[in-house]
């Protein structure tokens, strides 16, 4: 993971920023859960970056993840379209209660751009579909050069994705932040199509911390540094969604990535920990020969 990578993350303030104004209005919508719906995961299930986090003689990577997490933010769809078998074995792989969310393909966002989509989107959603109930929430993410140029696309993807489905999109150009009436306008049809507003966690790009709920799902891509700073930026994590459930907040989405992938089970470990201590949820915490801290 090379997105927002720095040199030196202790030069970074990783504050969490004030929320939106607009945030609590959009919660205060909602009746306040007792309990939030928390999925909590990595990026990818493959072995050879979560080095150390499979027992010795595991068979099957997939199999064994979901015996420790109960999600996944499913990174190999962007690259492409899988077969409806496959898609059919990774809903038979995993427990009821385990939960996918995998990035929509490339061929939708970076290749057409949101122009001319429907082939790719509807190949890519016919054959998700065999995740079944397990299909939690695909997710989009933008080229970081798509910006508000191309507002008028948004409408006409949006329209495409089936009424069923929720979605989550996240935008990296910082020119859909920089200005307020932009940045209304985004927020205003991301909102009437009950779409996600992703929120990017990054050293190094830290303008996608907008801090905009659009619904009541928190959909949170953090990207760790591996620095000791990773541990208590989880921390205030905890603090801002606990305030976000007191508010409203339904659904909690947080998927750990790393530069060096093999820290994110540990790293979700640790937030795990913490959220059932404040959530009331009572999520599995992953088992491994973890050391107290990761540095």
């Amino acid at each position: 993971m090379k997105f927002g990578k720095v040199d030196d993350p202790s030069l970074i303030d990783f504050t969490l920023p004030e929320d939106h104004p607009e945030t609590k209005n959009v919660l205060a919508k909602e009746k306040v859960a007792s309990v939030p719906n928390l999925y909590v995961g990595c990026a990818k299930w493959n072995r050879a970056d979560l080095k150390g986090f499979y027992p010795r003689g595991t068979k099957d990577e997939l199999t064994y993840y979901a015996t420790q997490f109960n999600s996944i933010e499913l990174n190999a769809t962007f690259y492409r379209i899988f077969s409806p078998e496959t898609f059919t074995g990774w809903y038979d792989k995993t427990p009821a209660d385990f939960r996918f969310f995998p990035k929509v393909f490339q061929g939708v966002t970076h290749w057409k751009r949101l122009n001319d989509f429907e082939a790719y989107l509807n190949e890519y959603l016919l054959n998700a579909s065999n995740l079944k109930e397990k299909l939690e929430m695909p997710f989009v993410q933008m080229h970081n050069n798509f910006g508000p140029k191309n507002m008028e696309r948004l409408v006409p993807f949006f329209e495409a994705i089936p009424k069923d489905i929720r979605i989550a999109i996240e935008f990296r150009h910082t020119d859909w932040f920089n200005d307020p009436v932009v940045a209304n306008e985004l927020y205003d049809i991301l909102e009437r199509y009950d779409a996600s507003n992703i929120l990017v966690d990054s050293a190094g790009r830290r303008d996608l911390l907008h801090m905009r709920m659009t619904n009541n799902a928190a959909f949170i891509r953090y990207n760790g540094a591996n620095h000791e700073s990773d541990y208590t930026r989880l921390d205030d994590w905890i603090d801002r969604l606990e305030e976000w459930i007191s508010q409203g907040l339904q659904h909690i989405y947080f998927f750990v990535h790393q530069n060096l992938e093999k820290a994110s089970p540990l790293l979700s470990a640790h937030f795990i920990k913490k959220a059932n201590e404040r959530f009331g949820t009572n999520l599995h915490i992953p088992g491994m020969d973890n050391p107290k801290t990761l540095y």
